[in-house]
């Protein structure tokens, strides 16, 4: 089945105000205080929580000339890892936009974070074929997916010892140019895409291994509207739009077919997470409407049979929410509002999903 395109262009060709972001660009750290990172101006900013939920910042973090875009993932240590894309000057005198991706590790919440450095491109000169996917295994590996030139994925996997395992052909073809990674109950990385014959799930057989590509299963999917979640089970669950508008559910894991959810209340991407509302182990998903206000839907995890029911909250923005939660898990929300600038919320100790007012930082 042909997938309706939903990703959107080139970066470099995106509004400055207008970032694409994926992962946990809202990250905890291990005292429990949070991070909102941002690519602003070719580099990323940075907010820190201090006492009483209060945001002090933005700090400039570096990156050296990125496009507007970034993807975080952490591990059990909690480090946040930051994949950005960044042009070289290869190809520059032809016109041509040459990049590659580059990594640099917030350790702990506040402080300065390490140097970005490249870790490369899947293709020798590459022009930008993908935003990539990144996620972090049980071991603290980061592992880094990204369309390539064919069409396909490939990934580079950090080893043990340091260092870096060379890019790796994973083989695939029309693929999403917007791929998630997640991390199962197991500490192994999947990482999940579209393709013009449905989806298609990578899946890692040993800690640390090169990912295998599944057969892919038919389905009608808008590209660049994917987000996973991992649920009590251990298992991954992805959720996407289908050709009709429709939040689609799909968990191989837990033998759990494509399945139409909801209606969307957009186009746009999906973003979703785990939280506890009155007790239950529940799935937040959120998408954002025509006019750029944030829905909200939750259900108890993995019991997609329940339904999912939309209730919009909070002023427009840029995009869906980053969503995570705190040590309690309580959902904690942020957005980018039109003019650059960046809004939170966090869920009250009530009944229900009650959100607090959001605030601007």
């Amino acid at each position: 089945m042909v997938n309706r395109p939903q990703a959107p262009a080139d970066p470099a060709h995106g509004s400055p105000q207008a970032p694409r972001m994926h992962g946990d660009w809202l990250a905890r750290g291990t005292e429990g205080r949070f991070s909102v990172f941002v690519p602003r101006g070719g580099e990323v900013v940075r907010w820190t929580e201090g006492s009483g939920h209060r945001f002090t910042g933005p700090a400039d973090i570096g990156g050296g000339g990125l496009l507007p875009f970034l993807a975080v993932a952490q591990g059990p240590d909690r480090y946040v890892h930051l994949i950005g894309i960044r042009p070289t000057a290869t190809g520059a005198e032809a016109g041509e936009r040459h990049v590659e991706l580059v990594h640099s590790i917030q350790y702990q919440t506040g402080r300065p974070n390490v140097e970005w450095k490249s870790i490369g491109h899947s293709n020798n000169h590459a022009e930008w074929f993908g935003n990539p996917a990144v996620a972090v295994d049980a071991q603290g590996r980061v592992h880094v997916f990204v369309r390539n030139r064919g069409g396909g994925v490939s990934a580079r996997i950090q080893k043990d010892a340091g260092g870096w395992h060379p890019w790796w052909d994973l083989r695939g073809g029309h693929s999403d140019q917007n791929p998630v990674a997640a991390v199962t109950g197991k500490g192994l990385v999947e990482l999940y895409t579209s393709t013009d014959r449905g989806l298609r799930r990578y899946v890692q057989h040993d800690p640390g291994a090169k990912p295998v590509a599944e057969d892919p299963v038919p389905a009608s999917v808008a590209q660049g509207t994917l987000t996973a979640v991992t649920g009590p089970s251990g298992h991954v669950t992805l959720y996407y739009l289908d050709g009709h508008g429709r939040v689609c559910v799909w968990s191989p894991g837990r033998g759990l077919a494509p399945t139409p959810l909801a209606q969307g209340v957009g186009e746009g991407p999906l973003t979703a997470t785990g939280c506890l509302i009155d007790g239950y182990a529940c799935t937040l998903v959120a998408q954002c409407d025509p006019t750029g206000v944030v829905s909200l839907g939750a259900f108890m995890a993995e019991r997609e049979d329940m339904g999912l029911y939309w209730s919009p909250s909070g002023p427009p923005v840029l995009g869906p929410p980053a969503l995570a939660t705190d040590r309690d898990g309580a959902a904690v929300l942020a957005a980018l509002t039109p003019d650059g600038g960046v809004v939170v919320t966090r869920q009250k100790a009530e009944q229900g999903l009650a959100l607090a007012p959001w605030t601007r930082l």
